[in-house]
């Protein structure tokens, strides 16, 4: 029983009743359910780190469907329509009253709140009364694309007109669906089977009219161009709610293995951390490397030069050099000076052994943007869904999902992404799919390019629109590994880096342009080397040293 109800969150204030606590949990403890079987959580509060990237893509703002923002001022205003949508379902029961719906839902009230996360602090008829006129109002909605699908039931009223047309062209329609996908304004499907089952004579009528609304609606919310033969064959009585079968309808399910999963410790570190490290690493063991072959060879001036380096004289200099590279701006000057300070100790070994096993930052993945993948001789094109996504490296060829963007394209991928993560046990496949779009879409010029050959159709103001939205919704609460979407960006990789322009563009910006560092240690070193010799030169005789004649001829 435990199982079916989300833990009681005690409250602080000093309006916290002790004896209400103890009447809720005592009838908490009494009820029953009608089977044993477990139902599982599937309507949660977004993830913290994802409602702070954009709250207005979490929030309803229109209108509020089940618990969670059922009492939120702003929304009360849609209330009016909610209720006369109850009321023309209650002409529809003809001989029942809407209070038997009522006394319906009432009953399964443990079955509905099993389905929150959230603690609901209300009474089941209150829950009842809730379910049932937001269950209407949701239904009359979903009218249109049963209409759509051959299966009319009633006309959206003329009360309704301004809000619902077949045309879905005006603002109020659009900002309606956005609400109705968001995580947090989900209702139980078995709500909603059970007012149809009011309507309609069996139970296999409700489903098949309830599977006929979701296949239209989910048509035009997919970002996904959907082919019925493409369709997987989803019984509606198996999902949880709408942005359940939404997200069944375009993400391809795999077998979960505990050694593709990896969870992060933390995202807040960016991606391109490791870049300057990488740089900086280079130049400290290319430094240590040079030392080490220099200090393996002791014949003729190599000698010289290390009876130089430990001589009274560069200690002299060292200790000045040391106030020096303290001096900000200066402190470049450090790294040949702990170089040679360490001759006689070991390579420094990396701060972690295991940093090669951890996973990579939630940000990061490495692939090339579509502009360098275009010059590179890549082409892209369009493929059936997420699961046909790869990479023929014999034709050159990139197939990417055709995607179509509008105005509700972000708040559907969003939602998509935070309900993954809170129910997904497996790979983050549609989590996956986005950090890969954002990894290859990094400016206009690449939106231009998929536009073009057809991967994305643009119904945004601009290319900058389709770049920042990408940019923007492949944030995730955990890593995973997707085998062939991690094959496709690999394949890619292996081409892009194995061109011969490639190689010499990185290796100019690695070791040229990139490495300041490098060469600007290699520039200290020898004007300390030149130094040293002139100080050991001012103490000894080199010219005597070396046989060198002085005398003019």
């Amino acid at each position: 029983m435990s199982s079916l109800r989300p833990t009681i969150s005690f409250k602080s204030s000093s309006n916290f009743n002790e004896l209400q606590w103890v009447i809720q949990i005592q009838k908490i403890l009494d009820e029953e359910l009608e089977d044993d079987s477990e139902i599982p959580i599937s309507i949660f509060n977004v993830p913290k780190s994802l409602l702070a990237s954009d709250p207005e893509s979490y929030t309803p703002q229109l209108v509020a469907i089940g618990p969670y923002h059922h009492w939120r001022p702003e929304l009360y205003e849609m209330e009016r329509y909610k209720v006369a949508a109850a009321k023309r379902t209650q002409k529809q029961l003809q001989t029942l009253k809407f209070q038997h719906l009522v006394d319906q839902l009432t009953r399964f009230e443990p079955r509905i709140r099993a389905c929150y996360h959230k603690y609901l602090e209300f009474n089941g008829e209150t829950l009842g009364w809730m379910m049932a006129i937001d269950a209407s109002f949701f239904l009359e909605i979903l009218q249109v694309y049963a209409v759509q699908e051959g299966n009319n039931l009633t006309r959206v009223s003329s009360r309704m007109a301004h809000l619902v047309d077949y045309a879905r062209r005006k603002s109020a329609h659009h900002a309606i669906l956005r609400d109705l996908v968001m995580l947090e304004n989900q209702i139980p499907l078995l709500v909603l089977r059970e007012v149809l089952a009011f309507q309609l004579p069996t139970l296999e009528c409700a489903d098949n009219m309830l599977l006929s609304m979701f296949m239209g609606l989910c048509k035009v919310l997919s970002p996904f161009k959907m082919n019925d033969e493409d369709m997987p064959k989803i019984h509606v009585s198996s999902c949880c709610h709408l942005l359940d079968f939404l997200y069944h309808m375009i993400t391809p399910k795999l077998e979960a293995r505990p050694s593709e999963i990896a969870e992060a410790e933390d995202g807040s570190a960016t991606p391109h951390e490791g870049k300057s490290s990488d740089n900086s690493n280079f130049v400290k063991q290319f430094l240590e490397e040079v030392w080490k072959l220099l200090s393996n060879w002791n014949k003729g001036p190599i000698r010289l030069l290390k009876k130089i380096l430990i001589s009274r004289p560069v200690k002299v200099i060292s200790k000045a050099w040391t106030i020096l590279s303290n001096h900000p701006g200066l402190s470049i000057l450090k790294q040949p000076l702990k170089l040679f300070s360490s001759q006689d100790k070991e390579a420094v070994k990396p701060e972690d052994d295991n940093s090669s096993n951890r996973p990579p930052l939630i940000e990061e993945i490495t692939i090339p943007s579509v502009s360098d993948l275009s010059k590179s001789g890549v082409k892209f094109l369009p493929a059936r869904s997420i699961s046909t996504i790869s990479f023929d490296a014999k034709t050159c060829s990139f197939y990417l999902p055709s995607t179509s963007l509008d105005g509700n394209t972000e708040v559907i991928l969003r939602n998509l992404v935070a309900y993954e993560a809170s129910t997904a046990s497996g790979p983050l496949v549609f989590t996956r799919y986005t950090e890969l779009m954002n990894g290859i879409i990094d400016t206009k010029e690449d939106a231009k390019l998929l536009r073009e050959k057809g991967i994305i159709l643009n119904r945004l103001k601009s290319d900058e629109e389709v770049a920042k939205l990408f940019n923007g919704v492949s944030r995730s609460i955990r890593l995973t590994k997707v085998p062939f979407l991690d094959k496709a960006i690999k394949d890619v990789n292996k081409y892009y880096n194995g061109r011969w322009k490639v190689k010499m563009r990185k290796s100019l910006k690695t070791y040229v342009f990139g490495s300041w560092q490098f060469l600007a240690s290699l520039a200290t070193i020898f004007l300390l080397l030149l130094m040293t010799l002139e100080a050991f030169c001012s103490v000894y005789s080199c010219s005597r040293m070396f046989h060198i004649n002085t005398t003019n001829n």
